[in-house]
């Protein structure tokens, strides 16, 4: 089986792993680079379980070629904190209750990272879609949603904090 070498960027970092025509990024992310925080679910795109967000939009990289990623860049839990400096969403998820057994934790907060990337004071409805590809079987969604929004109020009171030191 010939091989190709994908060149991408992950988590911040210039990546190159060799893969196969025929590899998923999940993968490649899970397999190749031990970044086993990205789950492998269904397979077919409708658990979330295996959601990233790449060039700035979250995907299911289940359903992705490994080389649609050439060039790309990609996060993955993995990529947005960890227990040095955990990023907001994660904080609040931990804080409020919002994780019962983990399985699709990854996913709902890359889902909700891809949003507040965008729009860092989302509506309940804007919530509600950017996390509708993400299937939780343990919890009703009110925590996760609560925690979205926990998060996208100290995501908007870090930037103010910002904003006010850069004008000093």
């Amino acid at each position: 089986m010939t091989t190709k070498l994908l060149k991408f960027t992950l988590n911040g970092e210039m990546t190159e792993v060799a893969v196969s025509p025929s590899d998923m990024l999940v993968d490649v992310i899970r397999d190749r680079l031990n970044l086993i925080g990205t789950k492998k679910g269904c397979g077919k795109g409708e658990c979330g379980a295996c959601t990233v967000i790449m060039n700035g939009e979250a995907v299911n990289s289940c359903l992705v070629p490994a080389m649609k990623a050439m060039g790309a860049a990609v996060e993955t839990i993995e990529g947005i904190g960890g227990p040095e400096k955990f990023h907001p969403l994660q904080e609040s998820f931990m804080d409020l209750g919002a994780i019962q057994c983990g399985f699709c934790t990854p996913g709902m907060i890359m889902s909700s990272k891809a949003l507040l990337d965008k729009n860092v004071n989302p509506t309940s409805e804007e919530v509600r879609e950017a996390i509708a590809g993400n299937i939780c079987r343990c919890t009703g969604y009110v925590k996760i949603e609560e925690a979205v929004f926990a998060a996208a109020k100290k995501m908007r009171e870090n930037q103010i904090g910002r904003d006010r030191n850069e004008q000093f």
